[in-house]
């Protein structure tokens, strides 16, 4: 009886300690939203940053700055953090394969060559307009890289669907370069800021628009996170615990073409972000996906917003795409998870 009780009392200091894990990584994303505000190529007092959230005044030239500019950009950069996060999450339970991320498996490509026929053919000159088609193309990719990997059908394999992202990546690339050839000038000037991966000059109607579809898709992928813990020790096995592994598989796949989707479209084809916040989560929180997504999230959200303060910081009064930041970063990581996983399943 005795050891009952003690194993409930652990089961609830692990739960405290998650809690109290979030509610630090909450504190610590507020003030890394304040440092946003303030530091670009003109600093601004904290001060008057706080004024202006309080009291907006537009008469204020460093009011209209923080206001019209700089809180638009931390608000993308916040929403595509976590939904990268989620969606980074979601991938890997899903694949079972520690190296998912939108990037990897063609999401990233098929936003793009979604985001440049839109602009080319369809006329569509807003950012907040491309965000759906962004949407559109991630949710195709992903779609087209699990048929090709057959998950549906064998199972997911970790070889077989890096592939099939590797491949569709790859022919997806090209065509969006044949577009973009014959685009007009505009088109490409656009799309080359895009590619870099950067929210810098995203306004308020991308940040609603970001903002819809991230809630919608993490509202999805905290859903199914209980399931996402037996659907990631593989399909057979999830099924022997009643699991209804294809309706599972349908919600987790609108999720992240939701969120990978709105995020790449928004803030561009920002890497590495989906792939390291999941294994950070998962070094704090064990296996546990209803831990693993929250976590996931809440980290990378504060490693894009970090990537994109110091981008501002290191080159000031210049900057540098916030994509070339979380590259420089995840790239020596990615060759850590590669070295240590070998491809296996999770």
């Amino acid at each position: 009886m005795s050891e009952a009780f003690a194993v409930a009392a652990r089961r609830v200091r692990r739960r405290e300690y998650r809690l109290a894990g979030l509610l630090a990584g909450l504190v610590a994303l507020v003030g890394l939203g304040l440092l946003s505000l303030a530091f670009g190529s003109r600093p601004i007092p904290l001060g008057v940053v706080l004024d202006t959230i309080n009291a907006y005044n537009p008469s204020d030239d460093r009011h209209l700055i923080v206001w019209s500019l700089r809180v638009p950009r931390t608000a993308v950069a916040l929403l595509a953090g976590l939904a990268l996060g989620a969606s980074g999450a979601v991938m890997q339970a899903i694949t079972r394969n520690p190296m998912a991320e939108p990037g990897l498996l063609g999401v990233n490509a098929g936003a793009a060559i979604a985001v440049v026929l839109g602009a080319s053919f369809f006329g569509v000159a807003t950012m907040a307009g491309r965000v759906w088609f962004g949407i559109a193309g991630a949710g195709l990719a992903g779609v087209v890289v699990l048929l090709l990997g057959r998950a549906h059908e064998t199972g997911t394999n970790p070889v077989r669907l890096v592939l099939a992202g590797a491949g569709l990546s790859v022919m997806l690339g090209a065509v969006t370069g044949i577009v973009l050839i014959n685009a007009p000038t505009a088109v490409l000037d656009d799309f080359r800021t895009w590619a870099a991966g950067s929210v810098a000059g995203r306004g308020f109607d991308v940040a609603g628009v970001l903002a819809i579809v991230t809630t919608i898709g993490l509202v999805l992928a905290f859903s199914i996170a209980a399931n996402l813990n037996a659907i990631s020790l593989g399909s057979d096995l999830g099924k022997v615990l009643g699991l209804h592994t294809g309706r599972t598989l349908f919600l987790a796949c609108l999720a992240v073409m939701l969120l990978a989707g709105g995020s790449t479209a928004a803030a561009g084809p920002v890497g590495f972000v989906g792939l390291v916040a999941p294994h950070l989560a998962r070094a704090v929180t064990g296996p546990d996906y209803r831990w693993i997504l929250p976590y996931s999230a809440l980290f990378a959200a504060l490693l894009l917003l970090g990537a994109d303060l110091l981008g501002r910081m290191i080159a000031s009064p210049d900057e540098i795409a916030t994509g070339i930041v979380t590259a420089l970063v995840g790239g020596p990581f990615f060759i850590f998870i590669v070295r240590r996983f070998r491809l296996r399943p999770l």
